[in-house]
């Protein structure tokens, strides 16, 4: 099925809505026209006339045939109802585009959703986690420095291990960088 757009203006509805309230009017029934005032000889040729047509009509007095009163509705209503048809129709057929564009929207929004959770997730998080250098060093100077608040400086040669292999550890750093 193919791309398409569809526009009712409210004109349109007032349009469609309008030509149901105009078939119920009544038409207009058509004016006499007034006599024009012409030559006398015209008028006596035209009296000939009148009186040789009105011994041949059933109306033999002359009187003016009066319209119906009632005038049967002439307006066809199958070309408005079949407009109606057509209008519902395309009403119809875009009511099951927009369903379709709203379960490509959902699935669209699930997607870019997920995608956005990866991709949190990837940039979040620390891809390996290297051992903290020099731990074993630092746990025995902590521990002996607990275990000799009083006296310090039995842990002189250890704080000097746990000096040395942090040194040795940001050398080893500062290389790689290079």
């Amino acid at each position: 099925m193919g791309d398409f757009t569809i526009q009712i203006s409210s004109n349109l509805v007032k349009q469609l809505a309008d030509d149901g309230v105009k078939l119920k009017k009544k038409t207009r029934k058509p004016k006499p026209k007034a006599p024009r005032e012409q030559s006398p000889a015209k008028e006596q040729q035209k009296h000939d006339i009148d009186d040789s047509d009105a011994l041949k009509s059933p109306n033999a007095v002359g009187w003016p045939v009066q319209p119906p009163l009632f005038m049967p509705i002439t307006a066809p209503q199958l070309p408005v109802q079949k407009e109606i048809d057509a209008i519902r129709s395309v009403l119809q057929d875009s009511e099951k585009v927009l369903e379709r564009l709203q379960k490509h929207e959902e699935d669209m929004v699930r997607q870019v959703t997920q995608k956005a959770k990866d991709l949190h997730e990837k940039e979040f998080k620390i891809p390996h986690q290297k051992p903290m250098p020099c731990l074993v060093e630092k746990d025995s100077c902590l521990e002996c420095y607990k275990e000799n608040v009083k006296d310090p400086l039995k842990c002189a040669s250890l704080a000097r291990q746990f000096a040395d292999c942090a040194r040795m550890a940001r050398q080893q750093v500062s290389s790689s960088e290079k």
